[in-house]
């Protein structure tokens, strides 16, 4: 019987003991972990050393300057026209194509197109649709080295030479704030009338022999009022061409001969929409030599 006795009792002394035993690791286990805490809080301060931050993390690449080449800007910096980089940036407001403005404005002479979307910028005036572009003008300038100074001394010497004074850059004036009422905002500058409610397009068909010298007709777009007649537009090409008076103007609309009596809004109405192209009343006219 004693052997089973003592048997017996030995299970709560190694139970005891093994708890002894396990509760000495798990401190162990505490102290190691405590250890470990400590030795990665020394190497994530040892890696924000290495790297600049105090953080410890790793410098991102939007925080960093990037360098572009220019040429990468260049397609973005080009007017369209002259090939070369902006000068007085001027934008179309319809399209929002960019233009030296020295180049748009000589374009629109010809033509009431943009010159890089072939969409109508105005029907007769294409220019009241155009705004300088200061803001990419700057960038245009801080891009390009010695671009604004080259231009500056090429104006410059532009005026020496023809011996004309050389115009002052404007300077913006600081506005004042407004007191009391808020002062009310004006329109755009550029206002047509109501009455000039027809929009002719002059094409030039081309001279017989014996016409005599004249000038090209520069601005080929007009508005004009509706009751003005084919004879106030014979006029006008007599007066902007400086015709002979023994030339003939003929003006043609689609198959129609017209006369001096008809009005531009009668023809508009009798022809229908094969004399409209874009919104503008197609004339054709040409200079022959008068019988009489």
């Amino acid at each position: 019987g004693a052997p089973s006795c003592s048997g017996s009792r030995s299970l709560p002394f190694e139970f005891e003991r093994g708890r002894s035993v396990s509760s000495g690791d798990e401190d162990d286990e505490d102290e190691d972990d405590e250890e470990e805490e400590v030795e990665e809080e020394e190497m994530e301060g040892d890696t924000g050393a290495r790297f600049g931050t105090d953080d410890g993390e790793l410098d991102s690449d939007d925080d960093r300057e990037r360098m572009i080449n220019l040429a990468e800007l260049t397609p973005y910096i080009l007017c369209s026209i002259c090939k070369g980089y902006f000068i007085d940036a001027t934008t179309i407001t319809e399209c929002l194509h960019t233009f030296c403005k020295s180049c748009i404005v000589r374009h629109f002479y010809y033509s009431n197109r943009c010159p890089k979307c072939n969409i109508v910028v105005h029907q007769t005036q294409p220019l009241y649709n155009i705004r300088l572009d200061r803001q990419l003008q700057d960038i245009v300038y801080k891009l390009v080295v010695n671009l604004e100074e080259r231009e500056k001394k090429q104006m410059h010497d532009f005026y020496k030479e023809r011996g004309l004074e050389v115009p002052k850059p404007a300077v913006p004036q600081p506005v004042p704030p407004s007191r009391g009422r808020p002062r009310k905002v004006l329109g755009s500058v550029f206002r047509i009338p109501p009455e000039l409610d027809i929009s002719i397009l002059l094409e030039f068909i081309g001279a017989n022999e014996g016409t005599g010298n004249f000038k090209p007709l520069e601005k080929k777009f007009v508005r004009v009022s509706g009751e003005a007649t084919i004879g106030h537009v014979e006029k006008f090409l007599r007066r902007k061409m400086d015709l002979d008076p023994a030339c003939q103007v003929d003006i043609i609309c689609g198959d129609h001969l017209l006369e001096h009596y008809q009005t531009l809004r009668e023809i508009r109405q009798v022809i229908g929409e094969s004399a409209v192209q874009d919104g503008l009343l197609v004339l054709h006219y040409g200079l022959v030599v008068s019988p009489l």
